[in-house]
């Protein structure tokens, strides 16, 4: 392996895990495009709205796209020399083609525009990345046919701290204090720190973060449900139990960025995607995501008909430093939100392997159905070179499955568990 690969921190798996995440697919010759674009909260903005069936794009997912349609590629065109901004929508699988009322903003990141010699037309392909939740107003059908929305930027709501109105602060040069806050690193650094009272308060170990609690009418177990650090720390216990590690990078941000990574990673159907997209705090993001992993154990295949299970969740792995999930095109222009596997059940393989196109460089891929009900799940990857691990798995359309329950039974009028 390349200096500078990066191999996965599973043990099971040897492959450079940052290849899936580079599309290099598209081709190795995308030009970059610098700036980035931020628009205002609670602002109205017009924007040509992009329908996908099957996709809910998240803040911060990387979404790649082959675009063939005369329309898409023209908008694509004038976008790039404006603010390379553009909305995308879940396309309803109905007969209207109805699309969400509520999208997210990409942001072209890189792109290439090529003549396809064939249909003697340009294509474009290019990867976005996913900024800002907008609701959608109204829409309209241009002549061109672009579809065009009014839309109103959402922002997003931090909430107070629940303990501010009733703590002590009289109490506070007693109060032990977190080890990465600016008071605990400045007293660390005075020259006298063995006499100051906060050290000594350092060293007995007194914080208790929720003492407020003691002053008002609700225990500490209410406030704790709505701390964003025992949140955070409570996702990755049960990300553990999906084998899948948080990023580096993703911990380090603020837990807005960190709600977002886990639901663009979530194996969720477009209900509730786009019911995690609709809430406008991190602080119940969070508790939504936790109250979800705690209690999907399985993924069925998504048909109500057939509803066979598929993968357990002990089986899910990472496969990408993106995470359990990717977003990957095909040369058809369809965009697949891919789940990868150890081993699934109750699959059907057809046709022959190839490793034309692969979204992971030195696997090739079988297509695979439920046996069921016949319908398409995914593929079977299978690695060409005898060092690559793991051997085999599989990557399955998060399209294709939906989640159940420990119960064994979904709650269409499901609410998160308070």
């Amino acid at each position: 392996m390349a200096k500078g690969d990066k191999k996965s921190k599973n043990p099971n798996v040897s492959y450079d895990t940052s290849l899936p995440a580079q599309h290099t697919y598209l081709g190795n010759d995308l030009e970059e495009l610098s700036g980035r674009t931020l628009l205002d909260d609670d602002s109205c903005q017009s924007l040509p709205l992009l329908p996908l069936p099957g996709i809910v794009l998240i803040p911060g997912q990387t979404l790649p796209l082959q675009l063939f349609e005369p329309s898409a590629v023209s908008m694509v065109k004038r976008i790039i020399e404006k603010d390379r901004t553009l909305g995308i929508v879940n396309q309803h699988q109905s007969p209207s083609a109805d699309v969400a009322c509520i999208g997210t903003t990409a942001e072209i990141r890189s792109y290439i525009e090529r003549a396809d010699e064939d249909i003697r037309l340009s294509t474009i392909r290019l990867k976005a990345e996913g900024r800002q939740r907008f609701q959608v107003i109204e829409t309209r059908r241009q002549i061109d046919g672009v579809l065009m929305g009014k839309v109103r930027i959402l922002p997003e709501i931090t909430l107070d701290d629940p303990g501010e109105g009733a703590r002590l602060h009289c109490l506070d040069r007693f109060r032990t204090l977190p080890l990465s806050t600016p008071e605990h690193m400045k007293v660390k650094e005075q020259g006298s720190i063995a006499d100051s009272t906060l050290f000594k308060s350092l060293v007995r170990g007194k914080y208790d973060k929720f003492d407020f609690a003691n002053y008002t009418r609700w225990p500490r177990w209410v406030y704790q449900q709505y701390d964003t650090h025992l949140l955070v720390q409570r996702i990755k216990q049960e990300l553990e139990k999906w084998n899948c590690s948080v990023p580096a990078d993703k911990v380090a941000k603020t837990p807005v960025d960190f709600s977002y990574w886990v639901a663009a990673n979530l194996p969720l159907d477009d209900y509730k995607r786009l019911f995690l997209l609709g809430l406008n705090s991190d602080i119940q993001r969070l508790r939504c995501e936790l109250s979800m992993l705690e209690r999907y154990t399985v993924l069925c295949c998504r048909i109500s008909s057939c509803n066979k299970d598929i993968i357990n969740r002990c089986d899910v792995f990472s496969m990408s430093l993106e995470g359990l999930q990717g977003t990957y095109v095909n040369p058809s222009g369809y965009v697949h939100e891919i789940v990868t596997s150890y081993k699934a059940c109750g699959l059907l393989l057809q046709n022959r392997s190839s490793t034309e196109q692969s979204w992971f460089p030195g696997y090739a891929w079988t297509i695979a159905s439920c046996s069921g009900c016949g319908s398409h799940m995914g593929w079977k990857f299978t690695a060409t070179k005898r060092k690559l691990q793991p051997q085999q798995f599989w990557g399955l359309c998060r399209a294709a499955l939906r989640p159940a329950l420990c119960s064994g039974r979904e709650d269409e009028q499901w609410k998160p568990s308070f």
